[in-house]
């Protein structure tokens, strides 16, 4: 019985210790997504004002031209209003992400070269470029780089994560730590789940590429070939 106790005890206090870690984790994740929002904001904001500038300055140089420079005034300034109006269109979209906390990426990546063939990764991240998660992922004590099936946005990323997690509970591989993100599942019935899930239309990525795991393993038998 004490033993059991011990051992019960010391479960719990791992538990422990792997929930502060993941909740760091996310912590950290989360202020990365924030500095890289905020430094696109401020980058966009200065885009904004820069070709204001120079649309104000292009009207000023056509009030005092002759027809000859003009049309290639006109030429010079629609060119300046259509950046404007991306750069626009571009601040919208930054400051919708920094208020809408729930907004980001939920990915569907593999690993096969460290997991094997039909286990993915289901996770999210509000990053702005969110591959910049996936490799942060693939330097994480793992021989191989993760490859992307899927990166999907939604104004509702927890949402549409937590639902794929709960549709695939009894896949996850570690079937202990709920905070493991791992399933063992045939990319199709995660494809099923997201058009389920989301309403707009998605793509899949197949096929994993996998080249230094593939690569590897095609110097591995070389190798065996020279030493038979």
């Amino acid at each position: 019985m004490e033993l059991y106790l011990k051992y019960e005890f010391e479960q719990k206090k791992q538990e422990e210790k792997e929930e502060q870690q993941a909740i760091k984790e996310r912590m950290r994740e989360e202020a990365k997504a924030l500095k890289e929002l905020e430094k696109a904001k401020e980058k966009v904001e200065k885009e904004e004002k820069h070709f204001v500038q120079a649309i104000q300055k292009m009207n000023e140089q056509l009030s005092t031209s002759n027809e000859n420079e003009k049309e290639k005034l006109l030429a010079k300034l629609r060119e300046l209003e259509r950046q404007l109006e991306e750069t626009k269109k571009n601040k919208e979209d930054v400051l919708y992400r920094v208020q809408n906390t729930r907004a980001g990426y939920v990915y569907i990546i593999s690993n096969i070269g460290s997991f094997g063939e039909d286990v993915y990764k289901i996770g999210m991240t509000r990053r702005l470029e969110p591959m910049d998660r996936v490799k942060e992922l693939g330097d994480a004590s793992v021989p191989f780089i993760f490859n992307v099936h899927a990166m999907i946005f939604s104004e509702d990323a927890p949402s549409l994560e937590n639902a794929i997690h709960k549709a695939l509970a009894h896949r996850k591989v570690n079937k202990v730590n709920d905070r493991k993100e791992f399933f063992r599942v045939s990319l199709q019935e995660i494809e099923n789940l997201v058009k389920k899930n989301h309403n707009k239309t998605v793509e899949f990525t197949k096929m994993a590429q996998a080249e230094d795991y593939r690569k590897s393993l095609t110097l591995e038998q070389e190798f065996l070939q020279e030493i038979s």
